[in-house]
């Protein structure tokens, strides 16, 4: 199992697609696991190295005592990608990885592009509750009977995609939507790390220091998202000096997942545009 240490943490990541080809390194939303990514990662390995790992708290990766920073995370990205051996990459985020993303590329001078997906310029714009409130209404019990426990915990999980994905496409993926219970069952954060995580989300305000942020970004919003309003994700592109702006019609917060094929086409464009002697 391949790991970093950076700030008392040892962090999970995984890469494929050989290392040959440029980096494109995932970053994942406040509480969830690399899972969020199974549908583009293996899109684009190959012409790409593509890397997924979790945030301090998540899954596989190490917790450490929170609240954290975008500070650490952004430093925890940049470990990642000296661990790797990539002296640039293209940096792909959602909601807090998106925020963590863009932290990185004011920070370093690694980043060569950004896809940013369900996200704004600052953390008031984030309305995430919904994606974890009913987890903490007692969907994380582990006393009493485990399989209750377990059942319990299934439907608090199910109950919070009501918000992350849109009706339309719960209803007709229905085994997609099981699949993401099982994910998020065995790979989001615990309360205490996805709390830690929230509370770097909470403190992000780039709207000062957007305009710093100069490498070409791309970013993609759902017109259905109910946890980040999609005129936000607009706004962001405008302030960015090299910012473009794609509406994903009727797409929720994970975009990514219901307009899969639209995603992937879209990344794999602006990639291609922005990597010299790239071959699908």
């Amino acid at each position: 199992m391949p790991t970093v240490r950076n700030r008392g943490a040892s962090l999970f990541y995984s890469a494929e697609g050989g290392d040959e080809g440029p980096a494109v390194v995932f970053v994942n939303e406040a509480g969830l696991g690399g899972w969020l990514w199974g549908w583009q990662h293996a899109s684009l390995a190959g012409p790409f190295e593509t890397v997924v790992w979790d945030l301090r708290g998540t899954g596989r990766s190490e917790g450490t005592t929170g609240p954290y920073d975008l500070e650490t995370l952004a430093s925890d990205f940049e470990a990642v990608c000296r661990e790797i051996g990539s002296r640039s990459v293209h940096a792909v985020g959602l909601g807090l990885g998106s925020a963590i993303a863009l932290e990185a590329a004011r920070s370093s001078g690694r980043v060569e592009t950004l896809t940013l997906l369900g996200t704004a310029a600052h953390g008031s714009a984030f309305d995430l509750e919904a994606l974890f409130d009913p987890l903490e209404d007692g969907g994380e019990e582990t006393s009493g009977d485990a399989t209750t426990a377990q059942d319990d915990r299934r439907n608090a999980i199910r109950a919070t995609l009501e918000s992350a994905l849109s009706g339309d496409f719960r209803n007709r993926q229905p085994d997609v939507v099981d699949g993401i219970v099982d994910w998020r069952l065995e790979g989001d954060a615990d309360s205490a790390g996805r709390r830690a995580q929230l509370a770097a989300l909470a403190e992000f305000d780039a709207q000062k220091w957007l305009v710093e942020v100069t490498q070409p970004t791309l970013v993609l919003h759902g017109t259905a998202d109910a946890l980040v309003p999609s005129g936000a994700g607009r706004d962001l592109a405008d302030g960015l000096p090299r910012g473009t702006f794609v509406p994903l019609e009727g797409a929720g917060h994970l975009a990514n997942v219901e307009r899969s094929r639209t995603v992937n086409d879209r990344l794999f464009g602006f990639l291609e545009d922005h990597t010299d002697g790239l071959e699908r």
